[in-house]
């Protein structure tokens, strides 16, 4: 490996290749997204929530102008964290957000992971609220970390696998449910009766989530093969391939569920959908479709979380302590990691764990897209209409989203600042401190 001036390229046999980093992409993205979102974006957006997948997908077509841009200058193993550090340097602005990027992350785990819980526990009629969900949540974050443990062609192979499958199986979920419905929307229409635009855009906020796994691609930078050439190839390949399985699902949903009926099922909208069609077989194809979905989600996010984190640790922006743990400082993060999503997955539900998820993740794009603006236009050649809008638009549906959640759940509210003034007032006297000893 080499590195001049920041830039770095891969050139190990066990680099990850242009498939591998569109499967481990496409893995976060898919096991977050369809299965997770679909309900909660029905909920705020009403019959246009196919359109805000959609919508969604043009604000991280924007967002991802400037990752590519990033990633294509400082090719590495932190991506993000790296991109923050170019920008703002090694202080406490760069930890502070790449912390929100972290736990957003970290939250998106935790999401898919009891996802993996509600839709395995579906043959069985059990309440949605049984414990056995987080219990099954947690064993499924034990399950990618053992993956993650066993090395980058492993985690490679099985992310090209599972993104073939979760690919295949949406396109047949899809297709299946539309031919055997006549193409018939009943949950969907360009003229809903009772959608806001407040709430249409906070369904927007909520979509993000379902693309923002394609900065998981740029958080293993160093370890794509001719990263400064793929990266980019890498993330337009995801989103694209996203968008098209996203709205294929969504209006396959809506062909047989009407906006209440995806409402009530909103944990599991997708078997509730094949349930009319397919029956107890459709049922357990989605439920066999949900588990891989999820499974390689989770094994290719704390992938690219832990190697996050060790470059935080590495640049001295967080604090360490190896717990008497043997091995190198990328396997102790892959700890941490584990930890801090099994207490979320046992503490939280799924539509306010996907709520805070969004308000960090959001929050931490607008920081990267006005350091490229302020900093690093010159150095990455960037179009600064490009990066101008995304800030608007970011801004635009956190907005919307913040106000929908203020009329109806003051709790994420409340959780999202208690949780940024932890992060940004812990960093900064950790940065303080350290520089003082």
């Amino acid at each position: 490996m080499t590195n001049t001036g920041g830039r770095q390229s891969s050139s190990r046999a066990d680099s990850i290749s242009l498939a591998g980093a569109v499967a481990m992409g496409t893995g976060v993205m898919i096991g977050a997204g369809i299965l997770a979102l679909t309900g909660q974006m029905a909920e705020l957006a009403g019959e246009l929530y196919p359109f805000a997948f959609a919508a969604a997908a043009v604000v991280a077509a924007f967002s991802a102008y400037s990752y590519v841009k990033l990633a294509q200058s400082y090719p590495s193993a932190g991506g993000i964290a790296m991109f923050l550090k170019m920008a703002y340097g090694k202080t406490g602005t760069t930890g502070a957000f790449s912390l929100l990027m972290l736990f957003s992350m970290i939250i998106n785990e935790s999401l898919v992971a009891r996802t993996f819980g509600t839709y395995a526990l579906q043959p069985f009629d059990t309440p949605s609220d049984s414990w056995l969900i987080p219990i099954l949540g947690v064993a499924l974050l034990l399950f990618a970390f053992l993956i993650n443990i066993l090395g980058n062609r492993f985690i490679e192979t099985t992310s090209l696998i599972t993104a073939l499958v979760k690919i295949g199986g949406l396109l047949v979920f899809g297709f299946g449910i539309l031919w055997f419905s006549g193409f018939s929307f009943t949950g969907v229409s360009t003229q809903p009766a009772k959608t806001s635009l407040d709430g249409f855009l906070g369904a927007v906020a909520l979509g993000l989530l379902a693309y923002k796994g394609f900065t998981t691609i740029t958080n293993s930078g160093d370890e794509i093969s001719d990263p400064h050439r793929n990266i980019g190839r890498a993330i337009i390949i995801s989103l694209a391939l996203c968008l098209v399985l996203y709205l294929l699902a969504s209006l396959a949903v809506g062909a047989e569920l009407s906006v209440d009926q995806i409402v009530a099922a909103k944990n599991y909208a997708l078997a509730q959908a094949a349930r009319p069609v397919f029956g107890d077989y459709g049922l357990y194809f989605t439920v066999a479709f949900a588990i891989v979905a999820t499974i390689s989600g989770v094994m290719a996010s704390m992938f690219a979380v832990s190697r996050m984190l060790a470059m935080l640790t590495e640049m001295k922006l967080v604090p360490h302590s190896h717990f008497g743990m043997p091995g190198p400082i990328q396997r102790h993060t892959l700890v941490y990691t584990l930890v801090i999503a099994m207490a979320l997955t046992v503490f939280f539900d799924l539509s306010r764990i996907a709520s805070l998820g969004a308000v960090f993740y959001i929050v931490m794009d607008i920081a990267i897209h006005w350091g490229l603006l302020r900093h690093l236009r010159d150095e990455v050649d960037a179009r600064l209409w490009i990066p101008i809008s995304a800030i608007v638009l970011d801004l635009l549906v956190l907005g919307a989203f913040l106000l929908v959640k203020a009329r109806n759940d003051m709790l994420i509210i409340y959780a999202a600042v208690a949780g940024l003034l932890l992060i940004f007032v812990g960093e900064m006297l950790f940065v303080r401190a350290r520089r003082s000893g």
